[in-house]
């Protein structure tokens, strides 16, 4: 009972009745459903639990098992969905502040970011380094950060690179 925007996690045992749960493991990821996954077998071997992993799985729990496990496992799984929500939401901020800015600002951003200086950026745009002043001082408020390694993170983490 998936339900996009709720929290929870799927646990999938490697052999269930018509589908394996490394096959619905494969399913979700090739329709963007995005759930964490907890995946427990009585027959695993490390190809299979390394499958899992790539696939995206937190965890592979090898039966038996204490109980304590398996809920240690799906805590470790929300916890992890949580972080995921947290930071497509604060990217999803840093994306609508980006489209708040004029297309010099974001030139401005992106040379900034890159570490030029004004002077360097203002030669290149050929403009005075008074204007780039202006410029960065809107990008800053604009994108709300507080230093500039604070506006390079935001950078990066739009970008993908972080």
């Amino acid at each position: 009972q998936y339900q996009a925007g709720r929290s929870g996690c799927l646990v999938a045992d490697v052999r269930m009745p018509g589908m394996s749960g490394l096959d619905l493991q494969d399913y979700l990821v090739e329709h963007n459903i995005r759930i964490p996954v907890v995946i427990i077998t009585g027959h695993g071997d490390v190809p299979m639990a390394v499958r899992a992993m790539k696939s995206g799985a937190v965890d592979f729990i090898e039966k038996p098992f204490n109980d304590e496990v398996l809920l240690d496992a799906i805590r470790r799984a929300i916890a992890f969905e949580e972080q995921q929500r947290s930071h497509e939401s604060e990217n999803h901020l840093i994306q609508q502040r980006l489209a708040s800015l004029t297309p010099r600002e974001h030139e401005v951003m992106q040379m900034v970011t890159e570490g030029r200086s004004n002077k360097e950026i203002a030669n290149t745009l050929g403009v005075s380094a008074k204007t780039i002043e202006a410029h960065r001082a809107r990008v800053m408020e604009k994108m709300q950060a507080g230093s500039l390694a604070e506006l390079v993170r935001m950078a990066l983490s739009v970008s993908g690179d972080h």
